[in-house]
Order: C-alpha cells, then structure tokens, then sequence
C-alpha cells in the first residue's frame, strides 16, 4: 500500500489514514487482478507480483500512458500472459502503453504499433501488421539480409576433433536464462549469437560462477566442477572478459602493469604477492605481443584509448594462460585497427589450444571467427550451427523463423 500510494497517502487527523490507504490500495490491486495483503512487506512477494504492484501504483493516478521498460525481463511465462492480460484491459480502457522489449516474441504478441531503434537513432515505425520478424532483425542490426556482402573468412573453419574441455548440462538460472546445454572443446572458437538481451551475458555468467545457477551442472574434463564464484572458476583455467570493461573489468586508476597482473595475483591469493622482477616480465611481454599503447607500465589505464583498454583486460587474463576464455564484446566501441587484432588473437588463442567463447552483438563479426555458433533468443538456447553458416542462416533464427532441417535444437 505504501508504494502504490507514495506521496499520495490519504490523511486524517494531520496522519496518514492506514486503513483507508490500505482499502485503495486494495483496491487498484482488484482492478488488475491481483489479490495480495497490501499491508504486507513488498519484498516478501517474487519479482512478478513486485512489477504487478509498480504497475498499479501508475494505474492509481489514473495514468493515460504507461511506460513499461523490459517489464517481463525478470517473469515466466505465466507472469508474462497475467501482464499481457492486464495490459490489454488498460488498452481497452484508454490508457497508451509504451512497452520497450528485446524480446521479439513479445513485442509481435501484444503490440499495435513498433518503433525501430538503433544506435540511438529512430530506424522507423511500422504496424506490427505490417512487418515480418526478419525484416525487423535486418533494421536492428542495420544491414539488409538481401544486399549483404559475402564475408571473408578470417581463419580457417576447423571442427575440433579433441575432447570436450567444458560441458554444461541443464544449466540455467530463473529468470536469466533458460536450462541449456553446451559443450566447449579445446582449440574451438564457440560463437554465442542473438539481440541484446537473449541471454548471451547471462550464460557466460553463469559459465565464470559470477552468477549462481540454481539448475544443472558444469563438468571440466569430465568431471563436476561446483563453482563457489569466479575463484572456483579461475582456478579450473576459465577466464572472462566482461562487456563492462570500465565498470566490472579495469581498475581505472591503477596502472597497466597492476591491472595486467590483477587476475594472476588473486589465484594466487594476497599471501603470496608476484615480485616486481615477475610483474615487470609479463608486463613487458604482454605490452609487446597486444601491441599496447603507450607501452608504458607506470600509465594509468584510464589514459589509454578504448582498444589499448580492451588489450590490457585481455592481456590480464592470457596471464593465466586459461583454457577456455570468454570473451563477451571484445570489439565493442574499440577502431577497427584494435578490432582487426583481437580477432586475430582469438583465432591464433584457438590454434595453440585454448577454447575460446566469443559473444558480440555484430553478427558478421561472430560468423567469421566461430567454429561453431550456438543461438540464442528471449534467453533460451536455440540452435547450433556449424562453422559454415551464413548470416543470412543466424538472422532467421534469431528472427523466429522455423529451425533449418539439421540444426540442433
């Protein structure tokens, strides 16, 4: 009741009227079709029933429009058809409804309307009528399906014939991802391809022990490795580049040689500190084979350009020398000098053995350098495909469009 009627709360007496707070609140949570004890703690209730309630404190001012930003991001398929039914009496009572989604399925399910966005600029406005799913992709990803250029292959395709390095069996985590399986061989450039938000950061989460699946299982060489958090990771030789460099990944004012040698000195523990003789060897080599500018190890790392970050990050985790690394947008807002050379770091990583899981949101960018592609959408696993898929093969799964004969599923 207090946050259906925050600033709002009826008064008697110079106080706040409980009771009668506690009867409209009761009230507007009736007219959407929920039935809780609005006197009782918000954070009791699952995330659902918390979104249900943020929706009836809009509806208790008798809104007539109602933005609702990713509002099933965190529901299942249940809590998403009692939001879609709400919604849709609150259409037929007047009210506009902005639902902002990454989740196609959605959007075609329960919009009249659909504005294009890219980059920050408006794409275009369409009845949703009127546009398929796969002329919705190729607006989102900026390139049209019918006029793509051929892509040059960067390496070349190989099947990795060794044993698998990494498996996972049913992992998953309520309302991240979806249970998946995936297996990771050594020497193999694994693909994750799908839109923002299909659950491409969430897996490799789940995969590093940043998130804590609470279904399934990760085996390494075949045996369960139960993570307690990145440690555990780390220390089975799984390493990840996260797509927050700034925020997750760097230190921003400590120097390239700290950052460098940060991941190495944590599986080491603190009790054990790297010599400055150690540090300045690796610093030095690494400097040289990333090609990091200025290669000075005293800079402070927030003085280096986008693509000299993004080498540093790399370069602290080929410290370890892991065996399977994730990298999740590694090109992204990096010069395509800087991109060129981390692509062709990973294909040369994968060449002397390490696995390497390679998530982007440039589709051509995964297309070129993954021996293998698995496909995600509104975060479940949907398709694998092999190294010689063409984009035009991702988009249409990514877009929704019927699993092609063969493709796993």
């Amino acid at each position: 009741a207090e946050n259906i009627l925050l600033g709002r709360e009826p008064r008697k007496l110079g106080g706040i009227d409980f009771p009668a707070m506690r009867k409209r609140a009761a009230e507007v949570l009736s007219r959407i079709g929920v039935h809780i004890d609005p006197a009782s703690s918000l954070g009791e209730h699952p995330i659902a029933v918390q979104q249900l309630v943020a929706i009836a404190r809009a509806i208790a001012v008798d809104c007539r429009v109602l933005v609702l930003d990713e509002p099933t991001s965190s529901l299942d398929a249940g809590e998403v058809a009692e939001l879609f039914r709400i919604m849709r009496v609150l259409r037929g009572e007047g009210v506009a409804i902005l639902f902002v989604s990454h989740f196609l399925d959605q959007v075609y399910e329960i919009s009249d309307r659909m504005t294009v966005l890219r980059n920050g600029t408006l794409v275009g406005e369409h009845l949703t009528s009127e546009l398929d799913r796969r002329a919705l992709v190729s607006k989102m990803i900026g390139r049209e399906l019918g006029a793509l250029e051929a892509i040059e292959e960067a390496a070349e395709k190989h099947q990795a014939d060794g044993p698998v390095l990494v498996r996972a069996e049913g992992l998953g985590r309520r309302g991240a991802i979806a249970p998946f399986d995936l297996d990771v061989r050594a020497g193999e450039v694994v693909g994750l391809a799908g839109l923002l938000g299909s659950g491409r950061t969430e897996l490799a989460r789940l995969l590093f022990g940043a998130d804590k699946a609470d279904s399934g299982q990760l085996l390494v060489d075949g045996k369960p490795l139960h993570l307690r958090g990145p440690r555990s990771a780390i220390a089975a030789g799984i390493a990840f580049c996260s797509e927050d460099r700034k925020g997750e990944g760097l230190v921003a004012d400590l120097s390239i040689r700290d950052n460098l040698v940060l991941a190495m000195q944590a599986a080491r523990g603190w009790t054990r500190p790297l010599s400055r003789r150690v540090k300045d060897e690796l610093v030095e080599k690494y400097l040289a084979a990333l090609d990091i500018r200025p290669a000075n190890p005293d800079a402070l790392v927030r003085t280096l350009s986008g693509g000299n970050q993004q080498k540093v990050l790399l370069a602290r985790w080929l410290v370890t020398e892991p065996r399977l690394l994730i990298l999740d947008e590694p090109t992204r807002g990096i010069d395509i000098g800087a991109k060129a050379q981390i692509q062709h770091l990973v294909t040369t990583l994968a060449a002397e053995g390490t696995a390497v899981l390679f998530i982007s949101a440039e589709l051509e960018e995964v297309v070129r350098i993954a021996d293998r592609i698995v496909v995600l959408r509104d975060r479940h696993k949907i398709a694998e495909l092999d190294g010689g898929a063409s984009l035009d093969e991702v988009v249409g799964l990514i877009a929704g469009e019927q699993l092609p004969e063969g493709v796993a599923s």
